[in-house]
């Protein structure tokens, strides 16, 4: 009665056996170079259908996996929505339009769409007009109560020396644009122009730029986080201060609007070119249980949605991914918010694929995180699961092709790996990691999972190149 127990002994002493720890001379080499030591790097190499792995180092220790923890994210958020999920943005109403005017407020409920562009937003108001609506005599309340809490980015301590940067924007419910300002420096060698892209009532730019003489590559170098100023006639003035190079054209996308002014100016840019008016203000609020749904739009499906997520490592759409998790929760009540719920929802789903979660933590599921952990062995069960799922094709296609597109698009041009290898990459300043498929020159498919945590783990990307352009060789 004994004997299953002895053989699945015997079987797990046999996989630790196999699993080479032994460093392919032509990895070692470049850890070498790199100046790197064994001990900062994690890694696992499996074949994609097998159990045991070939080669395997420091597998079992929970590290930070930067970006690689959209992975995580992403398969499950496909596990339990399914690919065609999609998010909805409504506008309401809790009064009568007459004459094209509505006396009551308009209520912007926003249900977590993670590219929610300013373009999207005119066609729904375009919508209101098509429905005869022109004058608004109310407020406009923006119900963001679709995820708990509600903002998420009030009082955080910035991440980084780059606040108003993309990469930084903590999502909320109704976050349109990304709340980003876009702004057009173009210099010529004896002027600077300054251009505000994004369609925002009442703000403009002042710009204190001097020229210099450095290459347009380096325009950032000399440039100076702007500066905010309500004038008298309550403009929002956005100084521009520092240096910019002659002969110079860029775009920079900033976050550095309050939310709700930044709403507030641009619904009133957008409805005057539709030459539409508003008599009121923009407040946070609840949508009333009798109001009338006057226009919905609906998102992009989940399954496009991972393509950007992981193709582009875009932290602030993965945030969405897993606060939606948890939003989405029958369970989310039971917890004090949808970060608990979310991360609940990771380790239920864990616990059901068989794959242990010791020392798995996830603080926004994006790897834009200090907190954050996996072991690689981890990740390459959480890589098997998704080659079993019935969306292994979405989720596979979500990540970056070698030197084809995504974040991977630069990378192991002329090698084996070139069109054969499908990789989520992840970078912080202490953690370099990539994970994902490999098919290899015999058409074997493996599983890959690589994470170097080190203060100079940046030196260490010829370590990961040489590993994925090793398995594609055919683990010569």
């Amino acid at each position: 009665m004994f004997k299953p127990l002895v053989l699945l002994f015997a079987a797990l002493i046999s996989t630790n056996a196999t699993a080479q720890d032994k460093l392919p001379q032509s990895i070692a080499a470049a850890l070498e170079k790199a100046a790197l030591p064994t001990s900062s790097l994690s890694l696992l190499v499996k074949p994609m259908a097998g159990t045991t792995p070939v080669l395997a180092l420091n597998s079992e220790q929970a590290v930070s996996p930067a970006s690689t923890m959209k992975l995580v994210t992403s398969l499950i958020a496909l596990e339990e929505l399914g690919p065609t999920f999609r998010w909805k943005t409504q506008v309401l109403s809790d009064g009568l339009v007459q004459h094209e005017t509505l006396r009551g407020n308009l209520y912007l409920r926003g249900g977590g769409d993670p590219n929610l562009t300013w373009d999207k937003l005119s066609m729904m108001l375009r919508n209101l007009r098509q429905l005869g609506l022109r004058k608004i005599k109310g407020d406009i309340i923006l119900d963001r109560s679709y995820f708990q809490p509600t903002r998420l980015d009030l009082g955080v301590a910035q991440f980084d020396e780059t606040p108003d940067a993309y990469y930084n924007v903590i999502p909320d419910a109704l976050l349109i644009h990304s709340n980003l300002t876009s702004i057009q420096l173009e210099s010529s060698t004896n002027n600077i122009a300054t251009r505000l892209l994004t369609p925002l009532a009442n703000v403009k730019l002042a710009n204190h730029l001097r020229l210099n003489q450095r290459s347009c590559q380096e325009w950032a170098s000399d440039w100076l986080p702007p500066t905010l100023e309500v004038t008298k006639n309550r403009q929002i003035e956005i100084a521009l201060n520092g240096g910019f190079p002659r002969n110079c054209k860029i775009s920079t996308h900033l976050n550095i609007l309050d939310r709700n002014t930044y709403i507030a100016s641009m619904i009133r840019a957008l409805w005057i070119e539709l030459d539409g008016s508003w008599q009121g203000s923009v407040r946070d609020g609840i949508t009333p249980s009798g109001a009338t749904l006057l226009t919905e739009r609906q998102s992009e499906t989940l399954a496009d949605t991972i393509r950007i997520v992981n193709k582009q490592s875009d932290n602030g759409m993965a945030r969405f991914l897993y606060l939606t998790l948890g939003a989405e929760s029958t369970n989310a009540k039971n917890y004090a918010d949808h970060l608990q719920a979310a991360d609940a929802r990771v380790h239920a789903w864990f616990a059901r694929q068989g794959i242990h979660d010791d020392g798995l933590v996830m603080e926004n599921g994006s790897g834009l995180s200090r907190l954050e952990r996996i072991s690689a062995r981890q990740l390459a069960a959480l890589l098997q699961a998704g080659a079993r799922s019935n969306w292994f094709a979405e989720f596979s296609s979500s990540m970056s092709i070698v030197a084809v597109d995504g974040t991977m698009r630069k990378r192991l041009k002329g090698t084996a790996a070139e069109g054969r290898a499908r990789i989520k990459t992840g970078t912080l300043n202490n953690a370099l990691a990539i994970s994902g498929y490999v098919r290899d020159v015999n058409d074997v498919n493996w599983i890959v999972v690589a994470i170097i945590n080190s203060d100079e783990a940046r030196k260490g990307k010829a370590v990961l190149d040489e590993l994925i352009a090793w398995v594609a060789s055919g683990l010569p």
